[in-house]
């Protein structure tokens, strides 16, 4: 047997076969002679698929024998071709030129073999040779050895054939018995048919019931990855649409170690979100995970994390609650005496009619001419004056009091001004 060290062009002791047929002599003295073992214990042994596959590759102009094609040409395993493949070169008669690899953006590449003839089938039959190293060639054979070699050459010429392999269906025997003609007597002449107690009537239990063994499923560490990364995704905001390999890929440390989704949403947002949002969550995620599983090694760390990150006030403000911004009434004495008047002209008309705010209609019919006009030229100096009125009298009546176009321009400087504000506030 070859080693693996001596299973390469430059260190076998062999010598190239100058031709597939003086090669196929070889693999058949090789068969016959019983001198070769098998390093392994397990897999198939030498035999025709040995033979078979010899064939193929003594065909081949360059000796770049395919794993696929071999298999698809032989209707076998790729694992078997590779076990052949193994035992001739542990044989002596394949060696590597080069080593078959991958190359990225290209694929893979088949390994390059050299049909070589063992020093040990030419000391047997007494083939001399001249030259040196594995490119010796034969010049002449001993006397005695003419008639093996004849056979073997018979050997070589003639195609051996894989016998197909017969499957366990292919062995049971046929459901109808062969008979030829006609007969006398019936192929079931031995059966009878059941009594009427051992018939089905839905009733009755089977004499061979069906157990069931298997149990609640148990995930393995990759499984709880995956779960763990899709609860993630569901109950995360800011995860909504991340890809679930790539983020079960990010927390397989944390994953492994036992932290549930509460823990890991903690350690992710113990630094505040970025106000615009996550432009890549997975990335977000991986920066803010690193090292964590090796702080937080114990249930207690993590508890106290999940704890302080709930009770932080900026981890409030990022679940989305509103911000309440008061607004302040006008400044200026005149516009408030104006409003004051305003405010108490309609609440004693209210209070005479004895009706509820809601059903009595608010009307301009209290204030003059003059009084509406100073009370848009302050309003135009003081938007808090349109705010207030807008929120003690309602949208309608401050419209009517103040026009449309007042009031939708307190309204956009207003939204500006909370949407700024809630920009600049500083984080607790």
């Amino acid at each position: 047997m070859v080693t693996a060290a001596s299973q390469w062009l430059h260190a076998t002791t062999g010598r190239i076969a100058t031709c597939p047929h003086s090669w196929m002599q070889a693999v058949h003295w090789v068969a016959g002679s019983g001198l070769y073992t098998p390093a392994r214990s397990h897999g198939p042994k030498w035999g025709p698929t040995t033979i078979a596959i010899a064939q193929e590759i003594s065909v081949l102009k360059e000796c770049r024998p395919s794993v696929d094609y071999l298999a698809r040409k032989l209707k076998v395993s790729a694992r078997t071709v590779k076990y052949h493949l193994g035992m001739l070169r542990e044989a002596g008669l394949l060696v590597y030129r080069s080593k078959g690899t991958r190359i990225q953006g290209v694929g893979g590449r088949a390994s390059v073999f050299e049909r070589v003839i063992p020093v040990e089938f030419d000391t047997a039959l007494g083939i001399r040779t001249v030259g040196e190293g594995a490119t010796r060639r034969p010049v002449g054979a001993a006397e005695e050895s003419r008639k093996l070699l004849g056979k073997l050459a018979r050997k070589a010429a003639r195609k051996v054939r894989r016998r197909p392999s017969r499957t366990a269906s292919s062995r049971r025997g046929l459901c109808t018995p062969m008979q030829g003609g006609t007969s006398t007597g019936s192929s079931t002449a031995g059966t009878h048919l059941p009594s009427e107690a051992k018939l089905a009537s839905g009733e009755g239990k089977s004499p061979t019931p069906k157990k069931s063994n298997r149990g609640p499923r148990t995930l393995n560490k990759v499984g709880r990855r995956y779960q763990l990364a899709r609860e993630l995704i569901r109950t995360v905001p800011w995860l909504q649409r991340a890809s679930v390999p790539r983020i079960a890929w990010i927390i397989r440390h944390v994953a492994d170690a036992g932290w549930t989704a509460l823990e890991v949403q903690a350690a992710a947002e113990r630094l505040p979100i970025p106000a615009r949002g996550a432009f890549r969550p997975s990335g977000l995620l991986a920066s803010r995970l690193a090292s964590c599983h090796l702080l937080y090694t114990t249930p207690a760390r993590r508890r106290v994390l999940v704890e302080d990150w709930q009770d932080s006030r900026r981890a409030e403000q990022d679940r989305h609650q509103e911000l309440v911004i008061p607004h302040q009434g006008p400044r200026s004495l005149a516009a408030r005496r104006a409003m004051d008047e305003a405010f108490a002209a309609i609440q004693d008309r209210l209070t005479a009619a004895a009706e509820p705010i809601d059903c009595i209609p608010l009307t301009l019919n209290d204030l003059t001419k003059d009084d509406i006009v100073a009370m848009r030229v302050e309003a135009m100096k003081d938007p808090a004056l349109i705010l207030s009125s807008l929120e003690l009298a309602g949208e309608a009546y401050t419209r009517r009091l103040y026009t449309n176009r007042l009031v939708d321009q307190t309204l956009a400087l207003e939204a500006i001004h909370a949407r700024r504000n809630t920009v600049l506030a500083p984080a607790f």
